[in-house]
């Protein structure tokens, strides 16, 4: 551990570098445990390329090393991606749903309203099954990773200059070899845009401009699948989608200043590994798109052409099951719809008072009153008039 070393000798004769290990750095100190996995993993995989006959100081053998690299890390971090796509899409589901919450107590600055909506908020995060930091936990726990990665890349010429090694399996015979590597033959995997410039390394800057291009496009496009594929129309008026639509453009922005500081090597592992996270997200998205998003849509047009659908429960069956289940469905919405108690219609004052039965005892009529049959005579019995006179 550098941390603990004596100072070495330079096996250069004017190094460029501090001497590792020369003083205490906290943050080295933390990144120790990933940038040994980094380097147990980087040694793995240039073993298995030398053992296959490549040369062990030749640029392509430590770059297929560092897409081995790629590969095991994000492969074992694929749980997490597809759990972060599915909060991310959670998240941006219930987005009107939140809204609805603010709206309710906008304007409400008194404890009990705070609580109430804190509550309600709580729920709706526990109804979905999601919470704003189960989106962000995936992010998390890679970051170590590639900052392990960044800091073992860094760190070679350092280490290759004082003649010392990295923190694990990275002896000093191998961190030299990664010293010696050249891309093509002209680049070297451990110089970043700023020394290259400096050393009048025009090839390692063209090759260096064109990958840090390649890697901020594998990036939007990366997030533009998603804001523009994978979101519902309802997903699509929420805060969270203007953030992301803000992000799409201002990613890009910061790799351009930040690309100029990275080596070689740790541009080409970012690069891979966005065209991992692009293909992973595709993959994704298609099996499992966003409900009503326009991914989703695709879908059910690909299944229908195959003669399938999805089921209630999201699962493929066959068109004939599928027509089944809709009947029924319907059949029991009709059920329940028959079964549900009428609504009342509202009743006026004046309607009310008409409706009502006439009263036991009611007094009799007063002269002079109409009969209730509009005045006419009842059919049958006799008749109450008096008859006239006979003429004389």
């Amino acid at each position: 551990m550098d941390l603990f070393a004596s100072t070495p000798v330079p096996v250069v004769p004017t190094p460029t570098t501090p001497p590792p290990g020369e003083g205490f750095d906290l943050f080295s100190t933390l990144m120790w445990p990933f940038k040994w996995l980094v380097e147990m993993i980087l040694v793995f995989w240039h073993w298995l390329f030398t053992a296959a006959g490549l040369p062990a100081a030749a640029g392509a053998t430590w770059v297929l090393a560092i897409i081995g690299l790629v590969i095991v890390v994000r492969s074992a971090l694929i749980p997490l991606f597809v759990r972060q796509i599915k909060s991310q899409r959670k998240m941006m589901e219930i987005a009107p749903e939140l809204r609805k919450v603010q709206e309710k107590y906008r304007g409400k600055k008194d404890q009990l309203s705070r609580e109430a909506m804190s509550r309600e908020t709580m729920a709706l995060y526990k109804k979905h099954g999601t919470t704003p930091v189960s989106s962000c936990l995936p992010l998390l726990v890679q970051m170590p990773i590639l900052l392990g990665m960044f800091y073992t890349l860094s760190d070679v010429k350092k280490h290759a200059e004082w003649g010392v090694g990295g923190v694990g399996l990275l002896n000093a015979e191998l961190t030299k070899q990664f010293y010696d590597a050249q891309l093509f033959d002209v680049a070297p995997l451990h110089t970043n845009m700023i020394e290259a410039i400096g050393l009048g390394q025009t090839a390692t800057v063209v090759i260096l401009v064109i990958l840090v291009v390649l890697m901020i496009a594998s990036q939007f496009i990366t997030q533009l699948q998603i804001i523009s594929k994978n979101l519902s129309p309802e997903a699509k008026t929420g805060q969270a989608y203007q953030m992301q639509k803000i992000m799409l453009y201002v990613l890009p922005l910061a790799f351009i200043f930040s690309g100029v500081f990275f080596p070689l090597g740790v541009v080409i592992y970012w690069f891979v590994s966005n065209l991992w996270t692009m293909a992973q997200q595709f993959i994704v998205i298609r099996n499992l798109p966003t409900p009503g998003s326009e991914a989703a849509k695709e879908r059910e047009e690909r299944l229908a052409r195959k003669g399938k659908a999805l089921d209630a429960k999201g699962r493929v069956i066959p068109m004939e099951k599928y027509q089944a289940e809709q009947q029924r469905l319907l059949e029991e919405a009709e059920r329940a719809r028959a079964a549900a108690p009428k609504r009342q219609q509202p009743m006026g004052k004046q309607r009310a008072k008409k409706k009502q039965p006439p009263k036991s005892g009611s007094p009799a009529p007063k002269a002079g009153d109409k009969p209730s049959n509009g005045g006419e005579k009842p059919k049958g019995g006799p008749s109450t008039t008096p008859p006239p006179a006979p003429k004389s």
